[in-house]
């Protein structure tokens, strides 16, 4: 694996968010400590079953005592692998941990077409062979209010793109998740309209900022966490970066996107994370750190989540209140 050199907009490894807080926000959820995020039902889910408290998480090899320069801890793996909005797998945070090992994620390839020069197929062992992968530490930043923050492995997506060839005629790029209810038990409910779907405007997608994500914590990317090939866009809400993909496609057009379809009133297609717009139930001017204590330290909510130096330019001129 890859270690690149900090970038300025990087996050500290000390900033990663505890794994096995990540992992029980259903149990507080149901306990009434989460009354407004439980009224969601936003793409970072609010479900009301419950869980096992976890045990007093360790953090893994490596990651031991590292603090940002503002004392930000990590988020331990047992939350970032344990805590997950991944629908396909059901509703409740646990719910992915303990019904994803049915996704087979071998053999795996992903489909290229549209407005390209180049479209085709390509199978996962093919990407991580011609993309290997470094670690970026990224905030995770939900549209429920909580963050964590995680140390994935990946590389930029418009690298993969690129070789592809889009013509001058791609303005969007959309993305969707495997649709096998045989192996995605909660596709068997019609939560969602499936397959799952998302999309960027291009020059979002070719920023290097966005990721396409291959492991965690150095190790494999777990099924629960959208193994083998999961998008990470941190300046935007938790929902935009999809999971378990296997189609990109070039559009002319905006596409239609699962939460936008289901709530377009609650859920834009930017989803750029803003403290000055509300979500309609609740307030994105502060969030709760997942990891920080049993009920979790608050923060202010940081225009593009912390990342408005690598990113605000891609927005000038736009009006960000009727663009959400």
């Amino acid at each position: 694996m890859l270690i690149k050199t900090p970038k300025p907009w990087e996050i500290s490894e000390s900033r990663v968010t505890d794994a096995a807080f990540y992992r029980d926000r259903r149990r507080f959820i149901q306990a009434g400590v989460y009354a407004l995020a439980g009224a969601a039902l936003g793409g970072c889910d609010a479900n009301g079953s419950s869980d096992k408290a976890p045990a007093a998480a360790v953090q893994r090899p490596g990651f031991e005592g590292k603090t940002s320069p503002d004392g930000e801890a990590l988020t331990p793996w047992e939350f970032v692998t344990g805590y997950n909005n991944f629908y396909e797998f059901g509703a409740g945070k646990g719910d992915p941990a303990a019904n994803a090992g049915s996704l087979r994620t071998r053999p795996w390839t992903v489909r290229v077409d549209g407005e390209c020069e180049r479209p085709g197929e390509i199978g996962i062992e093919d990407i991580l062979a011609n993309h290997p992968g470094e670690e970026r530490i990224y905030r995770l930043r939900c549209v429920e209010a909580w963050s964590m923050v995680v140390p994935w492995t990946g590389f930029s997506l418009g690298d993969l793109l690129k070789t592809f060839a889009p013509t001058s005629r791609a303005k969007y790029v959309a993305f969707e998740t495997l649709h096998d209810p045989e192996q995605m038990p909660g596709q068997r409910r019609r939560i969602l309209r499936w397959p799952y779907t998302e999309g960027l405007r291009i020059d979002e997608a070719m920023h290097p900022l966005a990721t396409l994500v291959t492991g965690v914590y150095g190790e494999t990317l777990p099924n629960q966490n959208g193994a083998p090939l999961r998008l990470v866009v941190p300046w935007k809400y938790g929902f935009k970066s999809i999971k378990s993909i296997v189609r990109i496609s070039f559009t002319r057009e905006q596409p239609e996107t699962a939460w936008n379809l289901l709530q377009p009133d609650e859920y834009g297609f930017y989803a750029n994370v803003n403290p000055e717009v509300d979500h309609p139930r609740w307030s994105q001017a502060s969030h709760r750190i997942i990891g920080a204590g049993l009920f979790g330290g608050r923060e202010k909510t940081r225009m593009f989540n912390g990342y408005a130096d690598a990113v605000a330019d891609l927005y000038a001129g736009m009006d960000l209140k009727a663009n959400y």
